[in-house]
């Protein structure tokens, strides 16, 4: 998939236009999934460029400055998701002053028309663009006909009679329901990074970790959990990990992805590695000393190992999807 980040009007890639649909895509849940079929299958049939169009940061992130919602997926994992969906595009500008600046007609006009060359649009029901959301799906159909591409308004997913959004699906999270977001998602809910270096500790104490900088201003869950790891040479590897800011130890502090992985005896310093959250076994808590923390992570990992021998394989397949 080819990644675009500034608007260049006339580029090789889009010279004949493209099938285009519009959003943050945080998560990528089903309901995103839904619409990049749409646009693939139109794409295809009009043998066209199949494109997504985001924006990095999130308008989320850039509106709510110091304090943004919580990131389900990182611009990297997003951009891997995409990809293997099938689409053929990213185009990602920078959300910024600018952009928040434009009205409707020139984001059309600057971004859908000049820049991307847009023949069919497919866009989700709830859809607004541009200054202070002004742009709706009437003023796309209108600048459609004016400049003869197609609009196409996709409707909601629902899940067990739930709307499909990243909103629910953060609030599935922070709520400890991953099964839920599971369901939501299409498959379990995944952080992904390079293995970093530590103080240890985990090492010392009889449970050498993975560490993993979360790379996000804020997470949408914390706790212990059963998980699955991909992206090794060895496979699909069980583990459990923690996620938090370690009170034990630091007692606060920039939060940490720390995964045990069950019968595993090798480096992975700087691998990158997927990280499936299967199940959450309970929230993160301060003990009194290492010994109580140790006992604690033992009672945890043999709960993890159990829990895990009992779910389906396959926990680190991706886009497992469920209508």
């Amino acid at each position: 998939m080819r990644l675009i980040r500034r608007p260049r009007p006339g580029s090789h890639a889009l010279s004949d236009g493209c099938v285009a649909t519009i959003g943050t895509f945080d998560g990528v849940h089903l309901g995103h999934q839904r619409i990049f079929d749409r646009v693939i299958e139109v794409a295809a049939d009009r043998e066209l460029p199949a494109l997504a169009f985001s924006f990095e940061p999130t308008p989320g992130e850039f509106f709510s400055r110091g304090t943004p919602p919580a990131r389900l997926t990182r611009f990297r994992e997003k951009f891997t998701v995409l990809d293997e969906l099938g689409l053929d595009c990213l185009f990602c500008p920078p959300f910024d002053a600018r952009m928040e600046a434009m009205e409707p007609q020139d984001f059309i006009d600057t971004l859908l028309v000049s820049a991307l060359k847009v023949q069919h649009l497919v866009v989700g029901d709830d859809f607004r663009f541009a200054r202070q959301r002004r742009g709706g799906f009437e003023d796309l159909q209108a600048a459609g006909a004016r400049h003869g591409f197609a609009v196409e308004r996709f409707g909601s997913v629902t899940v067990d009679g739930q709307r499909v959004s990243s909103t629910g699906i953060r609030q599935a999270l922070q709520a400890g329901e991953l099964e839920l977001a599971r369901r939501l998602l299409g498959r379990y809910y995944q952080m992904a990074g390079r293995v970093v270096g530590g103080k240890r500790l985990g090492t010392q104490l009889g449970f050498p970790t993975a560490n993993v900088r979360l790379k996000r201003r804020s997470s949408p869950l914390a706790g212990i959990f059963a998980v699955r790891v991909t992206g090794l040479p060895e496979g699909l590897v069980d583990g459990v990990a923690s996620l938090g800011v370690r009170p034990t130890v630091e007692g606060g502090g920039e939060p940490l992805l720390e995964v045990h992985l069950f019968d595993f005896n090798r480096d992975i310093y700087g691998d990158y590695i997927s990280v499936d959250f299967v199940a959450k076994l309970r929230d993160e808590q301060r003990f009194p000393d290492l010994e109580s923390m140790t006992e604690q992570m033992h009672r945890d990992a043999a709960r993890a190992r159990d829990l895990l021998k009992r779910v389906a394989g396959g926990a680190g397949e991706r886009l497992n999807r469920t209508d």
